[in-house]
């Protein structure tokens, strides 16, 4: 039972997500196997476009909020120009009321796009668990690690060696697998899963040196063969992009290429952070803008110099991440951007063809019919009340009259006129409070 969800990240709010996208990318990735092209890298951008496009009505009703946000912005300004230095609650009622009635006319909320982004932000997060660990969610690339990494638990010493960080520097990541009970009772499938995960993040050169002399040299069959049914060969042949292993870092291949003077290995290494660098900033510059000059509102314009700040910022850290993550990483950023930078232009178009006036008149008029609805209401329950204040002094009136004209002043005895008034209320008054 455990193999099917250990090495799954199973968060109570993103693991369910991971788990639903966890079957996307297997669906893929048996789709490029099926047409005999099985690559981890190609399934990561084949899975980077569906998600981005599934997100593409989402991304459009944000931005159409940006843009009408931008038109209400003057008004909004404009109240908050009127009662500037005044405190009171009466001024701060006022301003609130005239506030909303601006929303209400343009159709928006002051979390108009909060819904969106609250709906975007677990499945991205999501989808980053997902493309970090594919053994866990892709079930061929799964079974091509079984056969070697049963064979290495078994081996005397496995145990101590795969969590010696000095042999597989990422094992750190998974410190609290190693320390389940599970794990330390030495359960099969649990023990496996987290074998699994260390070897999914081990280098080139870590994996090498488990066969290496006076480690496990009897495994090395197992690991690489001339026949590439080996779990290191079927990994690097998964993960081969374009002559770099996915799960090694640009970083790494730095290094190699620098200790072996490889001037392919060095470019290639180089090339997936500045081509991250790029792609983020040609993302930012496709998205719109906030307003350059300044608008009279200073807490307006530090969110628009921090958000011009970002824009630089962004595509800088982007390129020094993507340096020492491993290039599939690098790869899903690449493709993220692009994709977004394609659906910019896209939403950009059809943004533009939209007449906002028009879309801004029938937002009023909505929120007219929605006041006048909400008012009509108000006045249905002020008649109702008054109708129940009304029926309940009747009562009272007939009953006093009728305990005065037959001598008797206990309040507590109810007898009414047959055919009066009171009588009938009182029928109203049973009838109301039974219901």
């Amino acid at each position: 039972m455990y193999s099917v969800i250990l090495t799954q990240y199973n968060g109570k709010i993103l693991g369910p997500i991971a788990k639903i996208l966890g079957y996307l990318m297997n669906l893929i990735f048996v789709g490029l196997d099926k047409i005999g092209i099985p690559n981890t890298g190609l399934a990561i951008i084949l899975f980077t476009i569906v998600i981005y496009l599934l997100l593409m009505p989402l991304t459009i009703r944000q931005q159409k909020f940006s843009k009408l946000s931008a038109k209400m912005n003057p008004e909004i300004q404009a109240i908050q120009a009127k009662y500037k230095g005044k405190k009171d609650n009466e001024s701060m009622m006022r301003m609130n009321e005239e506030t909303k009635a601006v929303y209400a006319k343009y159709g928006t909320s002051p979390t108009g796009s909060c819904v969106q982004l609250l709906i975007q932000m677990p499945i991205l997060f999501a989808l980053y668990r997902v493309i970090d660990n594919i053994p866990a969610y892709v079930t061929k690339v799964k079974s091509g690690f079984s056969p070697f990494v049963e064979d290495f638990i078994a081996s005397k010493g496995s145990t101590e060696f795969i969590q010696n960080k000095e042999n597989f520097a990422n094992v750190v990541r998974f410190t609290k697998q190693f320390g389940n009970e599970l794990f330390i009772n030495g359960d099969t499938e649990y023990v496996k899963n987290t074998f699994i995960d260390v070897l999914n993040k081990a280098t080139t050169a870590e994996w090498h040196n488990i066969y290496a002399p006076g480690n496990f040299e009897n495994l090395k069959d197992l690991i690489t063969n001339a026949s590439h049914t080996g779990a290191f060969d079927i990994f690097a042949r998964y993960n081969n992009f374009l002559g770099l292993n996915i799960a090694n870092s640009p970083s790494y291949y730095f290094k190699e290429g620098m200790v072996s003077k490889n001037i392919g290995m060095l470019i290639g290494a180089l090339l997936i952070p500045i081509l991250s660098a790029i792609t983020q900033w040609l993302n930012t510059k496709l998205m719109p803008q906030p307003e350059t000059a300044s608008s009279g509102n200073s807490q307006q314009d530090t969110m628009a110099a921090s958000m011009k700040s970002m824009n630089i910022m962004m595509p800088i850290m982007s390129m020094f991440f993507c340096f020492s993550l491993p290039v599939g990483m690098g790869i899903y950023w690449i493709a993220g951007a692009v994709v977004r930078s394609i659906q910019q232009v896209a939403i950009n178009k059809h943004l533009d063809k939209m007449n906002m006036d028009e879309i801004i008149e029938k937002n009023a008029d909505k929120a007219k019919e929605k006041i006048e609805k909400m008012q009509k209401m108000r006045e249905a329950s002020g008649l109702t009340n008054n109708a129940k204040l009304s029926t309940k002094a009747i009562i009272t009136t007939d009953q006093h009259n009728n305990e005065v004209s037959s001598g008797n002043d206990n309040s507590n005895k109810k007898e009414y006129k047959a055919g009066s008034l009171a009588e009938k209320a009182n029928i109203v008054r049973k009838y109301n409070e039974n219901n």
